[in-house]
């Protein structure tokens, strides 16, 4: 069975990374450069570069004030469309600091060394960290995280926002289809950030009690004989 070579993303990963930061004034300054760079590099599909066209062009549009109260609306205020991977993963649990140490470790050994008030399991970050790998070694990184991108890509189109089309391209360029799923409601920041019940296990969000389901944990995926991942 042949399995078709990943195309170089380099370019294209490091665009997708800087529209999902905060969209100021130096970002949309470089907007134009941005869609060259994706349509040159060819390594998304054809339909999906018109829905970042798209985004693109409303990141340009002149109501500033608004286009950026709409990113932290979206981003920084719920859990479901989170940036930070593994609010995904482990929520609040204690498996989030060891993920978090062991993320930032293989940036390191790749020559990324992230500054204080970066977190290594933002997506941009990530992002940066992937367009640095060769096409086979991305496209793998990317898999192992496309479950987490689904999620996000759902509940992204659930608010009609142009900003899924980042998520839906990222899908594909780990070699993956976008797929719907359940999108859990998110809860309002107060309930969200409650203290735990005194004596009741601990347990806060993410905190499993023994008879609750437990966290996932990314499980690197290893190559067979034949080129397949398992």
């Amino acid at each position: 069975m042949a399995f078709s070579k990943p195309p170089a993303a380099s370019l294209s990963l490091k665009v997708l990374a800087h529209l999902l930061s905060y969209p100021d004034a130096t970002l949309r300054a470089h907007l134009s450069e941005m869609r060259t760079a994706l349509h040159q590099e060819c390594a998304i599909a054809p339909d999906r570069l018109k829905e970042l066209d798209v985004l693109i062009a409303t990141l340009g549009g002149s109501d500033v004030l608004n286009i950026e109260a709409q990113y932290v609306e979206l981003f920084d205020r719920g859990r479901a469309t989170s940036l930070h991977l593994f609010e995904h993963v482990h929520g609040d649990s204690r498996d989030r600091g060891p993920a978090m140490i062991d993320l930032a470790q293989t940036y390191e050994k790749a020559g990324l060394f992230l500054t204080p008030d970066e977190m290594p399991d933002y997506l941009p970050v990530v992002l940066q960290f992937v367009s640095t790998q060769p096409p086979l070694e991305a496209r793998a990184f990317l898999a192992e995280m496309a479950h987490i991108f689904n999620a996000i890509f759902n509940a992204l189109q659930q608010r009609s926002t142009p900003y899924a089309s980042i998520l839906g391209a990222l899908i594909e360029l780990a070699g993956e289809k976008a797929h719907a799923v359940k999108v859990a409601p998110d809860e309002p920041l107060d309930t969200a950030w409650e203290e735990p019940v005194v004596f009741d296990g601990c347990s806060v969000k993410g905190q499993t009690k023994p008879e609750q389901a437990q966290p996932m944990h990314f499980v690197k995926k290893v190559p067979t004989a034949t080129g397949a991942s398992v």
